[in-house]
């Protein structure tokens, strides 16, 4: 590694490397660090995807798809199932083969990486974020960059080391565990979502097809209820009930945040990007999507930065001005509509799926979903009305 690059990027998830690799093709010199030893593992998502929203950012390739997914189910507490078909579908991804596929195209643009590198501080000169601090291969080393990006995830550091408030109330963390299972009866090409407080409170459990007999498996439980009982012992109950014959090849948990995009986004030499940034979707917890535009969108700012030699945090705020622009003001509407569903009981969310199945199929869509069941809210469905568009797997990507 060398003492100093133009961009140092903290994380090598979707979010970063699509970071790494703009700035790289804006003339940067770009260092991407990750602490795990590979890029992609562990998999701590459910990898799902809608097409319209990839395609934002990269073209899908069938090297890194399980699946091709035509619509949704929606299972209510009392086991009700509204079918959602959506004609603008989505993908179950390999996870490790995406992410790897994400961090060689940077590489290609002229982005650096090195995988094993634990970053555990970061350097400032005349209240400017300077570098960084990393131990890698057992050496530590103090590297100086223009711009900082933290990608590091719902426990990222570097916003916090930077002086900027991540903290997240229980209400808005999600606390999830999910299994890869085989042995399993699932529709290959449609995702299942169940919805009830005994199943998995304040949060939904899910079923990913990726495969004849292999799933994603999992849950997310609001922070406030995890106190009572962990995801692991919802999942459990869950799985014993639903799928009692299938095997376990791997378990992952983690946290994700479902809140509005935290403020601010960057200051003096650092932006924010991801998860880092409580960027994912706040009903879903889907973060691939909206991760990958502000990767894009933070890297070409830095990229600029780097040319017109300002990096203060007036000059990089065009990328959190870009970000709301593109989808920070609907990640507002998200956030009011997940407050509201929230407080939905399961009698409310009964009543909602036998509204809905009383419609003819082509009027199922999640649009009149979200109608049923604010029906007593009439501001948030027009609300709805403007963000969802019948976008079903745009919404209901999963927590990731």
């Amino acid at each position: 590694m060398r003492e100093a690059y133009d961009v140092i990027v903290v994380g090598a998830g979707p979010a970063g490397s699509v970071a790494a690799c703009h700035a790289a093709q804006g003339g940067a010199k770009v260092l991407l660090l990750e602490k795990d030893r590979d890029i992609g593992v562990p998999v701590r998502c459910a990898e799902g995807v809608g097409d319209a929203g990839l395609r934002l950012v990269v073209e899908p390739k069938p090297e890194w798809i399980y699946t091709k997914i035509e619509g949704v189910n929606l299972i209510a507490p009392n086991g009700m199932r509204v079918r959602l078909q959506d004609q603008k579908f989505g993908y179950v991804l390999n996870r490790k083969i995406f992410d790897n596929y994400l961090a060689e195209k940077a590489a290609r643009a002229g982005t650096e990486i090195r995988t094993k590198a634990y970053v555990d501080g970061l350097l400032f000169e005349d209240n400017y974020v300077a570098g960084v601090t990393v131990q890698n291969l057992g050496k530590r080393y103090s590297i100086r960059a223009k711009i900082v990006i933290g990608a590091d995830g719902v426990e990222s550091r570097v916003g916090r080391w930077a002086g900027i408030n991540t903290q997240l109330k229980l209400v808005d963390l999600e606390t999830c565990v999910q299994v890869t299972m085989v042995n399993v009866e699932v529709d290959s090409h449609y995702c299942d979502f169940y919805f009830s407080r005994q199943i998995a409170p304040g949060g939904y459990a899910w079923v990913f097809p990726k495969g004849e007999g292999i799933a994603n498996i999992g849950l997310g439980v609001s922070g406030e209820y995890a106190r009572q009982h962990s995801p692991l012992y919802y999942l459990n109950r869950f799985v014993e009930k639903y799928f009692p014959n299938g095997a376990i090849l791997t378990t992952s948990i983690g946290g994700v945040p479902v809140t509005a995009t935290l403020k601010p986004l960057t200051t003096n030499g650092l932006m924010l990007v991801g998860d880092a940034a409580h960027q994912a979707n706040p009903i879903s917890g889907g973060g691939i999507v909206s991760g990958m535009i502000a990767g894009r969108i933070a890297g070409m700012v830095a990229a600029d930065a780097v040319q017109e030699g300002d990096y203060s945090k007036s000059y990089l705020s065009r990328y959190e001005r870009q970000w709301y622009k593109e989808e920070g003001n609907n990640h507002k509407v998200f956030y009011r509509l997940k407050q509201a569903v929230y407080k939905l009981t399961d009698d409310d969310l009964n009543r909602t799926a036998e509204a809905v199945l009383k419609l003819p199929q082509p009027k199922r869509t999640i649009v009149n979903v979200f109608k049923a069941a604010l029906i007593n809210n009439p501001k948030l469905i027009i609300d709805a009305i403007k963000v969802f568009k019948d976008q079903t797997f745009a919404v209901f990507e999963p927590l990731t």
